[in-house]
């Protein structure tokens, strides 16, 4: 490796190498041999950066939740546009891409990963926040008389991003669903709330 390499640009270098190997190998391949091979660095570079995998792995997850921060102020600025249904359907198919599915499944099985990743009374790292973002966008909505005013926006969240996201786990790797299916789950689930604020 270069000497001089920032340590940035080092940090940005291991994340794409893994997200690399999460598309190509998927996660039970995801090892720190993997990574540095994949981003052409000396074995030792990745222990330098981080205390252990774990610890790396942990701010993969972190720096894949930080990009919900743009995603949430996109979404809720989306609110009174369009349909509810259809603004919902573009998010969860923007967060469900592969690398999400596949950093999801990481969280789920690596013990050690989740406990360093969880906050007090939160769900599984990741989709917690993917949750509070659709709640976020819901309470919007909501605000602008678009859903039902009685609208329990928690957990319609909860629904769609648990719903959304056994669809899309549910396929063979890099196999997305027929866009009609994410859809109609949206419409069941958003119906009664969509259907009662024209009553």
């Amino acid at each position: 490796m270069p000497t001089g390499v920032h340590l940035r640009d080092v940090r940005k270098q291991l994340f794409e190498a893994a997200e690399r190997v999460l598309l190509r190998d998927g996660p039970n391949a995801l090892t720190s041999r993997a990574v540095t091979a994949e981003a052409d660095v000396a074995k030792g570079v990745l222990h330098r950066h981080f205390t252990d995998f774990d610890a790396f792995l942990a701010e993969l997850v972190q720096d894949r939740i930080a990009r919900l921060t743009d995603q949430s102020a996109i979404l809720e600025a989306s609110a009174g546009t369009r349909t509810v249904p259809s603004n919902l359907v573009d998010a969860l198919t923007e967060l469900f891409d592969p690398v999400s599915i596949a950093l999801t499944s990481l969280v789920f099985f690596r013990d050690e990963l989740r406990e360093r990743l969880r906050r007090p009374g939160d769900g599984l790292p990741f989709l917690a926040e993917a949750k509070e973002m659709l709640s976020t966008y819901l309470t919007a909505e909501r605000a602008q008389g678009r859903i039902a005013a009685d609208a329990n926006v928690d957990s319609l969240a909860l629904s769609l991003i648990g719903a959304s996201h056994l669809l899309f786990a549910g396929r063979q790797r890099h196999t997305l669903p027929d866009p009609t299916e994410l859809e109609k789950l949206v419409n069941t689930v958003t119906a009664d709330v969509v259907q009662r604020r024209l009553l």
